[in-house]
């Protein structure tokens, strides 16, 4: 049986984000949030050089079990240029397969705030970023009964 949720990201902060540009004015970081197909993008956070405050929240549809098993969200750290194109500065990557396991079992499941490393294309430490996340499932498919606004209505 397969369970449908939502997983809401809480994407935090960051801290010692190091941009490798040798011209580099200051970092006007950004994160492009990427579970399996589904990509979402905070704000830029303008004039916050290495250490940008973000609080925003995120929400991405998941399915468990899910096809081939790759429960990751991947989050890459970009710097903002205005006439170039935009800087990689890392990249973390969480797990999350216990995390939705737990949530599909109780109905929902959490991790709080806690700081990921960021790392660069050739896997050295590049910062880290601070991020929560909590998985709340919804509706197990294939359960019998039929779907009213996203809802199942049992047999009874």
């Amino acid at each position: 049986m397969k369970t449908v949720g939502i997983m809401e990201v809480t994407l935090v902060n960051a801290r010692g984000l190091k941009c490798t540009e040798f011209f580099s004015g200051g970092i006007d970081p950004y994160v492009i949030l990427q579970y399996r197909t589904q990509e979402r993008k905070s704000s830029v956070a303008r004039g916050q050089g290495s250490k940008p405050v973000w609080d925003e929240k995120f929400n991405f549809r998941v399915e468990y079990p899910g096809a081939n098993d790759q429960y990751k969200l991947i989050l890459n750290v970009m710097d903002k240029d205005t006439f170039t194109a935009d800087d990689h500065l890392g990249q973390a990557t969480i797990y999350l397969k216990d995390l939705l396991a737990l949530g599909v079992e109780n109905g929902t499941a959490q991790l709080h705030p806690q700081k990921y490393s960021v790392v660069d294309n050739n896997q050295n430490y590049s910062g880290e970023i601070q991020v929560g996340i909590t998985f709340t499932s919804k509706v197990q498919e294939g359960a019998g009964g039929e779907e009213y606004g996203g809802w199942r209505q049992s047999e009874i």
